[in-house]
C-alpha cells in the first residue's frame, strides 16, 4: 500500500468527490472504487471529507443504502465503507459518529435480503465487502455496548452467513441471538416439491440431502438444521470434501458456473468467521460465553438432527480455508476459558429431575472431543490439520479433567501419536504442542500416567512421511526398538514403570538424533544443522521434555543420566535457542535430581566445566544469559560445597559480574542467584563474599528497573537473615560502614513500591537485630537507626498491602529481639507500641493483626514496655482485640479467628508475667464490667487447652482477682507460654 501525503490525500479525494456530484451516473460505480482505494486504510486522515460521505445525505450513506437499487453502485459504497474502516499501525481509528454510520450501513446490508434480479455471484461480492467493514470496524476498538450495537443481532448475523451456501445445509436462523445455557429452537424451513423425491443416483449413492435445500444458499444455518439420508436415518456428520467425484453434488450441466458461484460462497463463509474472530477479540470474554450454546455443541444429536455449530463447519465444509478458519475462531474461545469451564463436572450420578448446567458443560467438553477427534481423521489439508491440533492443545489446556470422568485424553492420545512424524513440519510442531499441552494440564493425572507408562511405538514414530492415522493404526502399539537393538521378548510391559518412559526417549531423539530424510518443502531451512530435525521441532520437543519432567519427574527417573546429558549438549550448541530451551529443561532436571540419590557433583562439574559458563558469558543473547543464571541458582547447597574451590569462585566470579550487566533481565537474575548463595552454608560465613554480594545489591537497589530493585530487595533481605545467625567472630570481621550503608539502603528502600517494600522492611528488621552494642554507641548509627524505626513504623501504619504491612509487624518484633537495642526509653519507643497497638485493633486482615500481637509479645522485661501508661495502652488494644476477635468485614478472615485469639491470649499472659504490682490498678481499670466475663472465657479456654491449673482466690475479692488475671500456677508454665509464637 503506497503512502499519500496529507495534501495529495486531500486533492484526489476531493476530486472524486466532485465527480460523483457532477460526472454521469454510469461513471460512479468506477469513481466509487477508485475512492476505496483511496480511502483505504486512511479513514482518520479523510476528516475534512467525512461529513460530505458520510453524513446525512453523504454520497456513501445514498449509494450503501439498501434500498439503492443499482447493485454495482450499492457494492461499490460498500467496499468504499469498508476501506474507511480500515486503520493500519500507529494511525487512529475513525472517528464518531463517522464510525457508527459505516457500522450501520454495514448491519444493514447483511441484513438485507438478495434481490430477487441480482445475480448470486454479484451478491456474494457485496455480503464479502459488508462483512470485511464490519471485521475492520470491530478491530477498531472494545466491543462497546450501545444501543446502536447489539451483540446478539450481529452474532445472528454471522451465524447465517458461517453456514452461507454450504451444501446440504438449509436453515431459518433468527434475528437476534441471546445469551442463555441452552441452545436457542429455530425452525427449519420446509421442503420443497421438486426436491422432495430422491433421483436413482442420490438412492444408490446414499448422498446427504438436506429437505428445502436452496442452492443459492440464502436459506442458512441454525442450530436445528434437518440432516437426513434417502433411507430416512440421520446420518453421522460426514466431510464432504471426502466423498469420490461420482458422489459429488457438483456435477450438473453448469458445472463451471455453479464450481465458481461455491468458490465466491466459500469466500463469504470465510469473512464471516474472519469478522467472528474480530468480534472474539473485541468483546470480553465472560459476556461471549454466554453464546457459547450457539456455536459449541453440547450433544451428538442422536436421534435427532446436528446442532449447526462450528464444529458442523470443521466437519463438513468443502473449503479448506473456511474449516481452518472455524477451527481459529474455536481455538479464539477457548483460549483463557480455564475459568469457564471450570465448573464442568460429571463425575456425580446424573440427575433425573434437571440437568444442572455443569452438567451441560461437561457434555460440550466431550462433544468437543469427539468432534475434533473426527475432523483430526477426516481432514487432508495440512493447513487445517495445524489448526486442528492447535485447537484441541487450547480446549486439553482449560478443560478440567479431574472433575470429569476418565478416558476422554486417551483416544486424543493414541490418534496424535502418529503425527509426530508427518511429512508437514509444522504439523509435527502442532502435535508436540499438544502433546506438550496433555503432560502439563493439571499434572499428574492418572490417565496421562497410564498412558505414558504404554510402550513406544518405534515403527509408528520412525516412518517419515504418514499423514493419515489409518496407514499406522495396526502398528502404533508395537514395542519400542532402540537403533541397532532387537526388542527383547519381555521388554515393554504396559504399565512397567520401570523401562524408560516412551516420550522422554521421543523427545530426546527429535532433539539429537539426525533425521531420515525430508518431510516437506517447509523443513528448508528451519534446521540449525543439515542432518537434524526442524529447528522448531526440537525446540518443541524440548518444551515437551520440560512440562513431562515437572509434571511426570516419577517416570523420568530411569533416565536421569540421558536427561543430563541431553541438557548439557544443549548447552554446547551453537544455536542461542536451543541453549536457552536447554537451560529450562536443566533447571527442572536439578529440581529432580534434588529428590533423588544422584552423583550430583559428577553432573554439576561437567555442566560448569564449559557449556554454562559459556551460556553466562553470552551477551549477544540476555535471554540466554538469564536463564543461565536461573539454572545456576538451583544447584543445592550440598552439591555446590562439594564442586571443586576454583569452580566455585568462578560462579560467584561470574555471577558478580553480570550484577553490572546493561540489561535488566540479566541483572535482576544474577542478583536474585546471589540471593540464593548467601543462604548456602559454605558461603555465609565467608566475609569477603558477604562484602561482596551486599556492596552488588547496594548497587541494583538504586537501579531503575523495578524489577531489579525488587529482586534486590529480596536478596538483601536474604542476606540480612544470615547477619542474624552467624557467629561472634564474623560480627566482628564485618564492616561497620557496609552495615550502616545497608541500613540506609534498606530505609530508602521502604519507600519503593510494594513489591521492593516488603522485603525491604524484612532486612531492616534483621539489621536493627544485627546491631552490636558497638555500634549503638557510636554518633554515625544514631540518626539511621532512628530513621530505620520510623520507616517502619510508618509502614505499619500506612496504606500498603497486607502483605508488606505483615512484614513490617514482623520486622518490628524482629527488631525487638535486639536486647542492645534502647526499647522502652528510645523516642520512637512509644510510636512503635502505638502503631502496633493500632494495628492488633483496626486491621481488617487477621494475620497481620496475628503478626502484631506476637511483636508486642516480644519484650522479655517489663522496662522495656515504657512506663505504666504505655504498658496499659499495650494491655488494654490486647484486651480490647481479643474481646472483638469474632468481628471482621471479610468472612474469609473467619479461618484465622482461631489462631489470633490464641495469639492475643498468649501475648496478654505474657504481659501478666512481666507486670508489676503497680501495674495491676491501671490493668484492672482499663476493663469494663461487659468485658471481663469475655476476656476471662477466651483465657480460661486458652489455658486449659495448655492443660495449664489456675489458681483459685482465698476470699471474694481476691478470688475476683484471680479470675480476672488468670496467673498460669507456676514460673515455668508462665515461662513456656512466653515462648509461644
Amino acid at each position: 500500500m503506497t503512502t499519500l501525503d496529507e495534501h495529495a490525500l486531500d486533492v484526489l479525494v476531493s476530486y472524486c468527490t466532485r465527480a460523483l456530484r457532477t460526472c454521469s451516473s454510469w461513471t460512479h460505480p468506477e469513481v466509487l472504487l477508485a475512492l476505496s482505494s483511496l480511502v483505504y486504510g486512511n479513514g482518520s486522515r479523510c476528516h475534512r471529507h467525512l461529513p460530505e460521505l458520510l453524513g446525512l445525505s453523504g454520497i456513501l450513506v445514498n449509494y450503501g443504502d439498501p434500498s439503492q437499487p443499482d447493485i454495482e453502485l450499492r457494492r461499490s459504497a460498500v467496499h468504499c465503507l469498508a476501506n474507511l474502516c480500515l486503520s493500519v499501525p500507529g494511525q487512529p481509528y475513525l472517528e464518531e459518529p463517522y464510525k457508527g454510520v459505516c457500522y450501520g450501513i454495514l448491519l444493514r446490508t447483511l441484513q438485507s435480503p438478495k434481490p430477487p434480479d441480482v445475480e448470486d455471484i454479484v451478491f456474494c461480492t457485496l455480503l464479502q465487502s459488508a462483512l470485511k467493514g464490519t471485521q475492520y470496524f470491530l478491530n477498531g476498538g472494545k466491543w462497546k455496548a450501545v444501543s446502536t450495537q447489539d451483540l446478539g443481532t450481529l452474532l445472528a448475523l454471522l451465524k447465517r452467513f458461517m453456514f452461507y451456501g454450504l451444501p446440504g445445509i438449509s436453515v431459518e436462523m433468527p434475528q437476534v441471538l441471546y445469551p442463555a445455557p441452552l441452545p436457542q429452537y429455530e425452525t427449519i424451513p420446509a421442503a420443497k416439491p421438486e426436491l422432495s423425491q430422491d433421483s436413482a443416483a442420490q438412492k444408490k449413492t446414499k448422498t446427504l440431502i438436506i429437505p428445502g435445500v436452496d442452492q443459492s444458499g440464502w436459506s442458512l444455518g441454525s442450530q436445528s438444521a434437518s440432516v437426513t439420508s434417502p433411507s430416512g436415518v440421520t446420518p453421522q456428520l460426514y466431510p464432504s470434501w471426502k466423498k469420490g467425484s461420482s458422489d459429488s453434488e457438483f456435477s450438473d450441466p453448469e458445472g463451471g458456473m455453479q464450481t465458481k458461484l461455491r468458490l465466491y460462497q466459500a469466500r463469504v463463509r470465510q469473512s464471516a468467521l474472519q469478522c467472528f474472530l474480530a468480534v472474539v477479540k473485541c468483546v470480553e470474554k465472560r459476556i461471549l460465553y454466554g453464546y457459547w450454546s450457539s456455536f459449541v455443541p453440547d450433544a451428538p444429536g442422536i436421534g435427532g438432527p446436528p446442532p449447526l455449530t462450528l464444529l458442523t463447519i470443521a466437519l463438513k465444509d468443502p473449503s479448506p480455508k473456511v474449516r481452518a478458519g472455524s477451527l481459529q475462531v474455536l481455538s479464539a474461545l477457548l483460549e483463557g476459558s480455564r475459568q469457564f469451564l471450570s465448573t464442568a463436572e460429571d463425575t456425580s450420578a446424573p440427575r433425573q429431575a434437571f440437568t444442572p448446567f455443569s452438567a451441560t458443560l461437561a457434555a460440550s467438553v466431550r462433544e468437543l472431543h469427539r468432534c475434533l477427534l473426527l475432523a483430526l481423521v477426516a481432514e487432508s489439508s495440512c493447513q487445517t490439520l495445524t489448526q486442528v491440533l492447535k485447537c484441541l492443545a487450547h480446549l486439553v489446556s482449560n478443560v478440567p479433567y479431574n472433575r470429569l470422568r476418565p478416558g476422554l485424553l486417551s483416544p486424543l492420545w493414541k490418534q496424535i501419536r502418529p503425527y509426530v512424524r508427518h511429512r508437514d513440519v509444522n504439523v509435527r510442531v502442532s502435535s508436540l504442542t499438544l502433546f506438550g499441552a496433555l503432560v502439563s494440564t493439571q499434572a499428574p493425572l492418572p490417565e496421562i500416567q497410564l498412558l505414558l507408562q504404554q510402550p513406544g511405538s518405534t515403527s509408528a514414530l520412525s516412518t517419515p512421511g504418514i499423514s493419515t492415522p489409518q496407514e499406522l493404526s495396526h502398528n502404533w502399539r508395537l514395542p519400542t526398538r532402540r537403533d541397532g537393538e532387537a526388542s527383547s521378548p519381555g521388554g515393554g510391559v504396559e504399565g512397567d514403570p520401570e523401562g524408560p518412559c516412551w516420550m522422554l526417549q521421543l523427545c530426546v531423539s527429535l532433539v539429537t538424533q539426525p533425521r531420515e530424510e525430508p518431510y516437506s518443502d517447509s523443513d528448508a531451512g528451519g534446521s540449525s544443522g543439515a542432518s537434524l530435525e526442524p529447528l522448531p521441532i526440537r525446540l518443541e520437543a524440548l518444551q515437551v521434555l520440560a512440562h513431562l519432567v515437572k509434571g511426570y519427574f516419577s517416570l523420568v527417573q530411569t533416565s536421569l543420566l540421558e536427561l543430563g546429558q541431553l541438557s548439557t549438549r544443549c548447552l554446547k550448541e551453537q544455536e542461542p535457542s536451543v541453549q536457552l530451551h536447554g537451560t529450562k529443561v536443566l533447571d527442572l532436571y536439578v529440581f529432580v535430581i534434588s529428590l533423588c540419590q544422584v552423583k550430583k557433583q559428577m553432573f554439576w562439574s561437567e555442566v560448569l566445566a564449559a557449556p554454562m559458563i559459556s551460556a553466562l558469558q553470552n551477551e549477544q543473547h540476555p535471554t540466554l544469559q538469564t536463564s543461565a543464571c536461573d539454572t545456576l541458582s538451583s544447584i543445592l547447597p550440598q552439591a555446590f560445597s562439594q564442586l571443586p574451590n576454583k569452580t566455585q569462585v568462578l560462579c560467584i566470579t561470574i555471577l558478580l559480574g553480570l550484577t553490572y550487566s546493561e540489561n535488566a533481565l540479566v541483572k535482576a537474575a544474577a542478583v536474585r542467584a546471589l540471593g540464593v548463595y548467601i543462604l548456602f552454608p559454605c558461603l555465609r560465613e565467608d566475609v569477603m563474599f558477604v562484602a561482596d554480594t551486599a556492596n552488588a545489591i547496594l548497587t541494583a537497589l538504586d537501579d531503575r528497573s523495578p524489577n531489579v530493585r525488587a529482586k534486590a530487595a529480596w536478596s538483601l533481605g536474604n542476606l540480612t537473615d544470615t547477619l542474624i545467625s552467624v557467629g561472634l567472630e564474623f560480627q566482628e570481621e564485618f564492616s561497620d560502614m557496609l552495615l550502616l550503608n545497608m541500613l540506609r539502603s534498606a530505609t530508602k528502600a521502604s519507600g519503593d513500591k510494594d513489591r521492593v517494600k516488603s522485603n525491604a522492611v524484612r532486612a531492616l528488621g534483621n539489621l536493627v537485630h544485627f546491631l552490636q552494642p558497638v555500634h549503638l554507641g557510636k554518633p554515625v548509627f544514631e540518626q539511621p537507626l532512628q530513621e530505620a524505626m520510623r520507616a517502619l513504623i510508618d509502614t505499619v501504619r500506612g496504606e500498603a498491602t497486607m502483605k508488606v504491612r505483615w512484614n513490617a509487624c514482623y520486622a518490628l518484633g524482629n527488631a525487638f529481639r535486639n536486647h542492645n537495642l534502647p526499647l522502652g526509653s528510645a523516642d520512637w519507643s512509644k510510636e512503635a507500641y502505638s502503631a502496633l497497638s493500632y494495628v492488633v485493633t483496626s486491621c481488617k486482615n487477621f494475620k497481620v493483626r496475628i503478626k502484631s500481637a506476637a511483636a508486642l509479645s516480644v519484650p522479655s522485661t517489663r522496662d522495656r514496655y515504657g512506663d505504666a501508661q504505655q504498658f496499659a495502652q499495650v494491655w488494654q488494644a490486647l484486651a480490647q482485640a481479643l474481646e472483638h476477635s469474632e468481628e471482621m468485614e471479610d468472612f474469609l478472615e473467619y479461618r484465622y479467628c482461631a489462631s489470633l485469639r490464641s495469639q492475643l491470649c498468649h501475648a496478654l499472659l505474657h504481659l501478666l508475667s512481666v507486670c508489676q504490682p503497680n501495674d495491676l490498678p491501671a490493668l484492672r481499670s482499663s476493663l469494663s464490667d461487659q468485658s471481663r466475663p469475655v476476656l476471662q472465657g477466651f483465657l480460661v479456654h486458652y489455658l486449659s487447652n495448655k492443660g495449664v491449673t489456675l489458681v483459685a482466690g482465698v476470699d471474694g475479692a481476691a478470688g475476683d482477682e484471680a479470675g480476672d488475671h488468670a496467673v498460669p500456677e507456676d514460673e515455668e508454665t508462665n515461662s513456656s507460654a512466653s515462648r509461644m509464637a
